[in-house]
């Protein structure tokens, strides 16, 4: 989507003083939104912006007077969503509703219900069915029944004190709607005064947490990649009035990535550059780091994983603080990745992945059983010497930057829930990568190639203990992520992740053959069965 339109132009004659006209940053911006536009292109201008934020379900009530400009806002959001700038969009007088199709395949609906009679006829028309699935622009929408879902409403007004033509506009938001706007008037204040304002936006694939990426595009070619990642809600508490959030040490802010960012860059590590952020509302302008793979056709690059392996041989070897700065007076601490939140998050197989998955409900005493299991287990995966544990360091977080040298060839994206925690964590991460086919032999040969780098950088690190630390937290980390990708299905509606399950499943049993993990793999011969097979008679 090419954005034309500046903050500025959307606020310059900003009559509450909050708009663009405001001090920047500002994020507390009151209610309603109202400024003046000079000039019926400041309305079509306003309407392209508007249109960045509309999902279906929306409904835009347009208000104001006979030539107030509703039609015209109307119909520049409709041209805009088509992506068609010289489609006819007429006023629906007549018709009542008028339907479009967006260029990505979702219903747009316009409706004038100035000659509605009775409520009733919307019923007819079949109006309510309609907006649910649809992005709804009604004009006179106080002819409209109430609405519970998301509400933008726009109030326009001719205002001649303000010169020939120009119009009032006063904008407001419920239903999470107003939430939204604030943000999108923060995302054009931060392209505005970062040099990206004509930039090309374009929503790049997300992944499973709440974050959203676009990347820019500026008319030279340049570009970049927009991260909108607002401070995370908590959710309700879980266990000892806590949310799962805060349990397993999930970041809440930007604040994170910002410090971590930084922190590996400072280590001569391919984390992208910042080139604009706005802290209080969770959003980064980063450098775009591409989209080349570390693997291909579902299978790793040999020479591309041996390099993300020594990467991790090298951070792992050097001494790291647990706290990084921000901003000047403000640090990020991470926080350690405890036995606690280890333990938290293998509960996630018993309440998620058994029920759903295998059709297995599990007895209080069963559950229990696995809960001590992992808690006295996890006691071999006590780290002597905590590092920077990325947490995600796997393959659609890994892309491969070939006109650099050495260990620069490897970015880094997606660290911000990075810990403090034992080094196997990421090395499993990498090589036992829920989305990548990799043979046990592969596997084993870059853990002995991961252990010679870390023996060359440290003489004193013990082998031994951390084969048997690597095995615990690789069978977590899968325990994990079965009890997430079938949440992720029954609670999400996701259901593209159990796709990955079959392989997620043969990790969990190569690692739970480990010694250390005995009484684990009894546990799931007896109570998932299938998955594990059970020992051999001696």
């Amino acid at each position: 989507m090419r954005l034309r339109v500046s903050e500025a132009a959307l606020g310059g004659d900003d009559r509450d003083g909050q708009g663009t006209g405001g001090p920047e940053g500002a994020s507390a911006l009151p209610a309603p939104w109202e400024f003046v536009l000079p000039e019926e292109p400041a309305t079509e201008d306003l309407g392209l912006f508007l249109s960045e934020l509309l999902l279906p379900g929306d409904v835009v009530a347009l208000s104001g007077g006979l030539g107030g400009g509703k039609t015209t806002l109307a119909r520049a959001i409709i041209r805009e969503l088509t992506g068609d700038p010289r489609l006819e969009v007429p006023s629906p007088t007549f018709t009542l509703i008028q339907p479009y199709t967006a260029r990505d395949g979702r219903p747009i609906i316009h409706a004038d219900l100035y000659r509605l009679r009775d409520a009733d006829e919307l019923v007819e028309l079949g109006f309510d069915e309609m907006a649910d699935e649809a992005i709804t622009l009604v004009e006179w929408p106080e002819r409209m029944p109430p609405r519970d879902g998301p509400v933008l409403t726009i109030d326009l007004s001719l205002r001649a004190e303000f010169g020939p033509g120009a119009r009032l506009a006063r904008i407001d938001g419920s239903g999470g709607m107003r939430a939204r706007l604030d943000r999108a008037r923060a995302v054009r204040r931060l392209l505005d005064r970062s040099g990206w304002d004509i930039a090309e936006r374009v929503l790049m694939q997300g992944d499973a947490s709440s974050r959203a990426y676009e990347r820019l595009t500026k008319p030279d070619g340049t570009s970049a990649v927009l991260m909108i990642a607002p401070p995370r809600p908590d959710g309700p508490p879980v266990r000892d009035g806590k949310p799962y959030s805060a349990i397993v040490h999930l970041a809440e802010s930007v604040h994170a990535f910002v410090a971590l960012d930084r922190g590996l860059r400072a280590l001569g590590f391919s984390a992208p550059k910042i080139y604009g952020e706005d802290l209080a509302e969770g959003l980064l302008i980063l450098e775009d780091l591409g989209s080349e793979p570390v693997v291909e056709a579902g299978t790793p690059r040999p020479e591309r994983y041996a390099e993300a392996v020594r990467l991790l041989a090298r951070l792992h070897a050097t001494p790291l603080p647990a706290a990084l700065p921000v901003v000047e007076g403000i640090d990020h601490v991470l926080p350690p990745y405890d036995t606690d939140a280890l333990l938290f998050e293998t509960e996630l197989m018993p309440d998620w992945y058994a029920p759903a998955i295998r059709d297995v409900t599990l007895s209080a005493q069963a559950r229990a059983d696995f809960v001590d299991l992992w808690r006295a287990a996890l006691q071999g995966a006590i780290p002597d010497r905590p590092t920077w544990t990325l947490r995600d360091y796997h393959s659609p977080n890994l892309i491969w930057l070939p006109e650099r040298d050495g260990l620069e060839r490897v970015g880094l994206i997606d660290f911000q829930d990075a810990v403090m925690g034992h080094p196997a964590y990421d090395v499993a991460s990498l090589l036992q990568d829920a989305r990548v086919d990799a043979s046990a032999e592969f596997e084993l040969r870059l853990l002995g190639l991961y252990a010679r780098e870390r023996r060359g950088r440290d003489p004193a690190f013990d082998v031994g203990a951390f084969a048997t630390a690597y095995a615990l937290l690789a069978a977590q980390r899968a325990t994990k992520i079965l009890g997430i990708f079938a949440r992720l299905d029954r609670r999400d509606g996701k259901p593209g992740y159990l796709a990955h399950l079959p392989r997620i499943e043969g990790y969990l049993t190569r690692n739970l053959a480990h010694p250390a993990l005995a009484g684990l793999r009894a546990w799931h011969a007896e109570h998932l069965p299938g998955l594990v097979a059970p020992a051999p008679e001696p």
